[in-house]
Protein backbone atom coordinates (compact mmCIF):
# COMPACT_ATOMS: atom_id res chain seq x y z
CA UNK A 1 0.00 0.00 0.00
CA UNK A 2 1.37 3.50 -0.74
CA UNK A 3 0.81 5.98 1.97
CA UNK A 4 1.08 10.03 1.86
CA UNK A 5 2.54 11.30 5.20
CA UNK A 6 1.49 14.57 5.28
CA UNK A 7 3.23 17.22 7.86
CA UNK A 8 1.16 20.27 9.23
CA UNK A 9 2.40 23.49 9.17
CA UNK A 10 3.33 25.53 12.14
CA UNK A 11 4.20 29.33 12.98
CA UNK A 12 7.19 28.76 12.39
CA UNK A 13 7.38 26.42 9.15
CA UNK A 14 4.76 29.72 7.69
CA UNK A 15 6.90 32.35 9.16
CA UNK A 16 9.75 30.73 6.80
CA UNK A 17 11.96 29.41 9.69
CA UNK A 18 14.29 27.13 8.51
CA UNK A 19 14.78 23.68 10.27
CA UNK A 20 18.47 23.24 12.36
CA UNK A 21 21.53 21.38 10.65
CA UNK A 22 20.99 19.22 13.57
CA UNK A 23 17.14 18.76 12.98
CA UNK A 24 18.72 18.24 9.32
CA UNK A 25 20.95 15.75 10.17
CA UNK A 26 18.06 13.44 11.71
CA UNK A 27 15.63 13.51 8.91
CA UNK A 28 18.12 12.54 6.56
CA UNK A 29 19.20 9.20 9.02
CA UNK A 30 16.06 8.77 9.56
CA UNK A 31 15.60 8.99 5.63
CA UNK A 32 18.30 6.70 5.11
CA UNK A 33 16.51 4.22 6.89
CA UNK A 34 13.09 4.50 5.15
CA UNK A 35 15.59 3.89 2.03
CA UNK A 36 17.27 0.90 2.72
CA UNK A 37 13.79 -0.83 3.73
CA UNK A 38 12.66 0.28 0.76
CA UNK A 39 9.92 2.23 2.09
CA UNK A 40 10.29 6.07 1.17
CA UNK A 41 9.51 6.31 -2.40
CA UNK A 42 9.64 10.31 -2.45
CA UNK A 43 9.54 13.35 0.04
CA UNK A 44 10.36 16.71 0.49
CA UNK A 45 9.56 20.09 2.45
CA UNK A 46 7.44 23.15 1.47
CA UNK A 47 8.19 26.68 1.23
CA UNK A 48 5.73 28.57 3.12
CA UNK A 49 1.99 29.50 1.89
CA UNK A 50 2.95 32.73 1.18
CA UNK A 51 5.00 31.84 -1.80
CA UNK A 52 1.94 29.91 -2.90
CA UNK A 53 -1.08 29.84 -4.98
CA UNK A 54 -4.24 28.63 -4.73
CA UNK A 55 -7.23 27.76 -7.56
CA UNK A 56 -10.60 27.90 -6.39
CA UNK A 57 -12.88 26.04 -9.40
CA UNK A 58 -16.68 26.89 -8.39
CA UNK A 59 -19.98 27.40 -10.92
CA UNK A 60 -17.83 26.54 -14.00
CA UNK A 61 -14.97 29.49 -13.17
CA UNK A 62 -11.48 29.35 -11.45
CA UNK A 63 -10.43 31.67 -9.15
CA UNK A 64 -6.77 32.08 -8.46
CA UNK A 65 -5.47 33.03 -4.78
CA UNK A 66 -2.55 33.81 -3.88
CA UNK A 67 -1.17 32.93 -0.22
CA UNK A 68 -0.28 33.32 2.34
CA UNK A 69 -3.72 31.05 4.04
CA UNK A 70 -4.88 31.09 7.21
CA UNK A 71 -5.63 28.05 9.10
CA UNK A 72 -1.53 27.09 9.78
CA UNK A 73 -2.71 23.85 11.16
CA UNK A 74 -4.48 23.10 8.04
CA UNK A 75 -1.93 23.51 5.70
CA UNK A 76 1.41 20.99 4.20
CA UNK A 77 4.76 21.87 5.41
CA UNK A 78 6.18 18.61 3.61
CA UNK A 79 5.28 15.30 2.78
CA UNK A 80 6.63 12.00 2.16
CA UNK A 81 5.42 8.76 -0.01
CA UNK A 82 5.88 5.83 1.85
CA UNK A 83 5.17 1.92 0.08
CA UNK A 84 4.32 -0.10 3.23
CA UNK A 85 2.27 -2.99 3.83
CA UNK A 86 -0.29 -2.19 5.95
CA UNK A 87 -1.36 1.69 8.11
CA UNK A 88 0.20 -0.18 11.38
CA UNK A 89 3.77 -0.42 9.30
CA UNK A 90 3.41 3.48 8.46
CA UNK A 91 2.33 4.18 11.68
CA UNK A 92 5.67 1.79 13.47
CA UNK A 93 7.89 3.97 10.84
CA UNK A 94 6.17 6.92 11.94
CA UNK A 95 6.99 6.58 16.12
CA UNK A 96 10.72 6.45 15.06
CA UNK A 97 10.41 9.84 13.11
CA UNK A 98 12.49 12.64 14.58
CA UNK A 99 9.76 14.87 15.79
CA UNK A 100 9.45 17.48 12.28
CA UNK A 101 9.03 20.72 14.28
CA UNK A 102 11.03 20.97 17.41
CA UNK A 103 10.11 23.11 19.94
CA UNK A 104 5.95 23.55 18.63
CA UNK A 105 2.96 21.15 18.69
CA UNK A 106 2.26 19.57 15.08
CA UNK A 107 0.66 17.08 13.80
CA UNK A 108 1.59 14.44 10.76
CA UNK A 109 -1.50 12.86 8.79
CA UNK A 110 -1.10 8.91 7.69
CA UNK A 111 -2.95 8.77 4.30
CA UNK A 112 -3.71 6.01 1.98
CA UNK A 113 -3.67 6.20 -2.35
CA UNK A 114 -6.49 4.79 -3.92
CA UNK A 115 -5.45 1.63 -5.80
CA UNK A 116 -7.21 0.63 -9.05
CA UNK A 117 -8.24 -2.02 -7.29
CA UNK A 118 -10.52 0.37 -5.01
CA UNK A 119 -12.66 1.25 -8.29
CA UNK A 120 -13.57 -2.46 -8.41
CA UNK A 121 -14.60 -4.01 -11.50
CA UNK A 122 -17.10 -1.24 -13.33
CA UNK A 123 -13.81 0.64 -13.88
CA UNK A 124 -13.11 0.98 -17.69
CA UNK A 125 -10.57 -1.61 -19.13
CA UNK A 126 -9.68 2.05 -21.12
CA UNK A 127 -8.75 3.64 -18.36
CA UNK A 128 -7.16 0.94 -16.43
CA UNK A 129 -4.53 1.41 -19.79
CA UNK A 130 -4.54 4.70 -19.71
CA UNK A 131 -3.38 4.93 -16.01
CA UNK A 132 -0.28 1.74 -16.04
CA UNK A 133 0.65 3.53 -19.47
CA UNK A 134 0.86 6.61 -17.49
CA UNK A 135 2.50 5.50 -14.78
CA UNK A 136 5.42 3.96 -16.90
CA UNK A 137 6.00 7.32 -18.70
CA UNK A 138 6.34 9.03 -15.72
CA UNK A 139 8.79 6.58 -14.61
CA UNK A 140 10.70 6.54 -17.71
CA UNK A 141 10.83 10.22 -17.31
CA UNK A 142 12.48 10.25 -13.97
CA UNK A 143 15.08 7.54 -14.70
CA UNK A 144 16.05 9.87 -17.50
CA UNK A 145 16.59 12.44 -15.29
CA UNK A 146 18.88 10.61 -12.83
Amino acid sequence: MKVMVLVKATKNSEDGILPSMELMAEMGRFNEELVAAGVLLDGDGLKPSRQGKRVRFSGGKQTVMAGPFSQTNELVAGFWIWQVKSMEEALEWMKRCPVPMPGEDCEVELRPFYEMEDFGPEMAQELREQEERLRREVEKRIQNDE
